[in-house]
């Protein structure tokens, strides 16, 4: 039977206001394929961003929305060539942000340039650099690249957005978050380890899953984030007593500095054993599975409050290794300590494997 000491101080949460910095990193705005020659707005790290594919070089390219001339929102432009086209006066923005033709002015103001955001896209997947600091992107922290995704053998990203009103980190707390597995989740988890190294992090975990497995059945799942809000998964099970292996993605996009956009992606290898139809049914079988667990977290984090202090028990994964690895990526580069980035292995023991130790 539990007590409780009267004199006691109740615990105090506490959460100190955040400064609106954005993390230094690659974000995922989505699906390559979805982004065409029509200007989409974004509303993302404090500001008005806009998004269009060159029609000369057919990549994406981002710029801050608003037109320093007049104030016009430039997603309501047109894309002309690999520019933007003001749709109020019709002034032109360059790819790298700089006006290259005023149709009725002589000469173009020496000033006249707004913010160029630097874009890749890499396994299906449109990413955009952001850095307080304003420095080009780190070449080692480029996403690798994801050669199932380029096999052919593999279905297309299927995704799904979720808005989440608090900090970003609440999400990276996962990566350690143990016990939270068995009561979001109904999962039972039998290995649980974690690996920092530089600007990536990696959980292991081995065990079973009401929703993704079938009773009786387990999964292993190998889950790395690239930096601060790229993260993607490895799972393998069984699923309808077949061998599945899949693909996930979990990548965040900052809106403020208390409320961000989730892109949730399932990634299926086909089964060459059956039709393009049942693969294709397979892919929507299991992306509802995955989105309805996924929704769990949601649910969680859609309601809960920061908490900088956490109150921890031997039972708890590294919630503090990943924090600490992951507010590099809110610091200027040189002051990055060592021990942030290092080589760091931590496993936690489940409840049942200490019991038995």
């Amino acid at each position: 039977m539990s007590q409780t000491n009267p004199t006691r101080e109740p615990y105090r949460i506490q959460a100190v206001e955040l400064p609106e910095r954005y993390a230094r990193g690659w974000h995922v705005l989505g699906r390559a394929m979805d982004y065409t020659e029509e200007p989409v707005r974004l509303d993302y790290f404090g500001s008005k961003l806009v998004a269009y594919r060159g029609e000369d070089d057919g990549k994406v390219h981002v710029l801050d929305a608003y037109c320093p001339h007049m104030g016009a929102d430039l997603s309501l432009g047109m894309v002309s060539g690999n520019s933007l086209v003001c749709p109020f006066h019709q002034w032109s923005w360059g790819s790298d942000g700089a006006c290259d033709h005023i149709p009725y002015a002589e000469r173009i103001p020496a000033k006249a340039q707004i913010k160029s955001w630097p874009t890749i896209e890499e396994n299906g997947l449109v990413f955009v650099w952001n850095d307080p600091e304003g420095s080009p992107p780190i070449e080692e922290q480029r996403p690798a690249r994801m050669e199932d995704y380029h096999s052919g053998e593999w279905s297309e990203w299927t995704m799904a957005k979720f808005n989440i009103k608090t900090n970003c980190r609440e999400l990276v707390d996962n990566m350690c978050d143990m016990a939270h597995f068995g009561p979001v989740h109904y999962s039972t988890v039998e290995k649980f380890s974690n690996l920092q190294d530089g600007h990536k992090f990696t959980q292991f975990m081995s065990g079973g899953h009401e929703i993704l497995t079938e009773a009786g059945e387990g999964f292993d799942s190998v889950a790395t984030y690239e930096g601060p809000a790229y993260m993607t998964t490895t799972m393998t099970g069984m699923m309808n007593g077949e061998h599945v292996v899949t693909h996930l993605l979990v990548s965040h996009m900052p809106i403020s500095t208390e409320e961000f956009d989730i892109r949730f992606g399932v990634m299926l290898k086909n089964d060459p054993n059956v039709s393009a139809a049942k693969n294709r049914k397979n892919v929507e079988q299991y992306t509802k599975m995955s989105i309805a667990s996924f929704e769990q977290d949601v649910a969680i984090w859609d309601n809960k409050i920061r908490v900088d202090n956490p109150l921890m028990c031997d039972g708890d994964g590294p919630i503090n290794l990943v924090r600490k690895w992951y507010s590099q990526f809110y610091m200027d580069v040189a002051d990055i300590p060592e021990d942030l980035t290092k080589h760091k292995e931590h496993v936690t023991l489940p409840k049942k494997s200490k019991a038995s130790a």
